[in-house]
């Protein structure tokens, strides 16, 4: 075992303090970046459930987030079938609401906007979302039947079985939704019988929401979405499931708060780790400098004493990175446990220990410069 490990060790509350600092700027870093791509995922889980493996979008908004609604001019429907791995095409259909509440004894009148979607509600539908419960689906079913998430149900102040005005047009809360969070404004999902008796179809102008495929062989979604790229002509564009993701997170997190907010916590977290963790760094070097000043009197030279304290502060983020894995998995457990999305991806997680160990070894520089006090001298004194 290596002299800086042994200390690290022997003395770890010496160094208990660095360690937490880069926990939490880790935890700072991904709880922010793993919720907005939770809230990403919350609301477009209606499309990542589906049994769809290419989605047919706008050319010019090859996303869900911001794409302007139903879009695609109808004859690329049957253009789509022309692929022979497509086996079925079906659109899903959305627009804006105005959801008005009906309150009871005590309660507040609640106005706000919604955004709707239109699912088939038939056994195995394409646009029927894999996690949706038979019970679920049968009361989709009814005509007038609307779900919203349970995160939604208190901002929109209806409870199971309440009857609600949509665009004027009377309907009922016929099931709860779980993880299915809107971003902005809350998400009521219904049937496409629904959607038309409400009258949500009549601004469409011959235009349809995206377009779900599916194919012979999911496996062969890239090849299937290039060919149908190589003859769209720009009149639309293929994605599959991945890409699409890929795009409606790139374009969340491109809006301007919500990039000014990433940029503020990063430069928070590497405020924090360095500061903190040089500086305990420093008080620990200080606090052991009669032992530096020992070794140094045995003929060792300041060389080999930095990388010393370079190899300490290595094993501290080590131990850094260590304890943001345990906190951001029981950040994780508790945002689940409340209904709260959480995502964690691979990349962002390995650019975040990278940085943590990067700020670790940028504070053992800022450190050695207390190794200039471990005169031999001084042990004499």
């Amino acid at each position: 075992m290596s002299l800086a490990l042994a200390t690290l060790i022997y003395e770890w509350r010496r160094y208990l303090a660095a360690v937490v600092a880069l926990a939490f700027s880790g935890l700072l870093v991904l709880g922010t970046t793993g919720l907005f791509t939770g809230i990403v995922h919350s609301v477009l889980a209606t499309t990542e459930r589906s049994r769809a493996d290419i989605f047919i979008l706008t050319y010019s908004a090859p996303q869900l987030i911001d794409s302007g609604g139903n879009g695609l001019p109808e004859r690329i429907r049957p253009m789509i079938y022309l692929n022979p791995d497509v086996v079925d095409v079906e659109s899903m259909e959305g627009n804006g609401a105005s959801w008005v509440n009906v309150p009871g004894p005590g309660q507040k009148q609640v106005q706000t906007f919604v955004q709707t979607w239109a699912i088939d509600t038939e056994p195995g539908a394409l646009t029927l979302p894999i996690d949706y419960p038979d019970a679920t689906r049968l009361a989709l079913s009814e005509p007038g039947a609307v779900a919203v998430d349970e995160t939604d149900l208190k901002r929109l102040g209806v409870r199971l079985g309440d009857t609600i005005s949509l665009n004027g047009h009377t309907a009922r809360l016929g099931a709860i939704l779980h993880n299915y969070q809107g971003v902005t404004q809350p998400s009521v999902i219904m049937s496409k019988e629904t959607y038309r008796l409400l009258g949500m179809d009549k601004d469409d102008n011959g235009k349809s929401g995206p377009l779900m495929v599916k194919i012979r062989d999911p496996k062969r979604a890239d090849q299937v979405a290039a060919a149908l790229n190589a003859v769209s002509n720009k009149a639309y564009v293929a994605l599959t499931t991945a890409q699409l993701n890929k795009n409606d997170e790139a374009a969340l997190l491109s809006e301007q708060i919500i990039g000014v907010l990433l940029v503020f916590f990063i430069v928070l977290a590497i405020g924090i780790g360095i500061g903190i963790t040089s500086q305990t760094l420093r008080g620990a070097i200080l606090s052991n400098i009669r032992e530096f000043a020992s070794l140094r009197a045995l003929g060792i030279s300041m060389w080999s004493l930095r990388l010393i304290v370079m190899e300490l502060s290595f094993w501290v983020g080590v131990a850094g990175l260590l304890a943001t894995g345990v906190l951001t998995w029981l950040v994780s457990q508790a945002s689940s446990a409340i209904g709260l999305p959480l995502v964690i991806r691979a990349q962002p997680a390995a650019m975040v220990f990278g940085l943590l160990m990067v700020l670790a070894v940028i504070s053992g520089a800022m450190a050695m410069g207390i190794l200039k006090k471990s005169q031999p001298a001084d042990l004499l004194r």
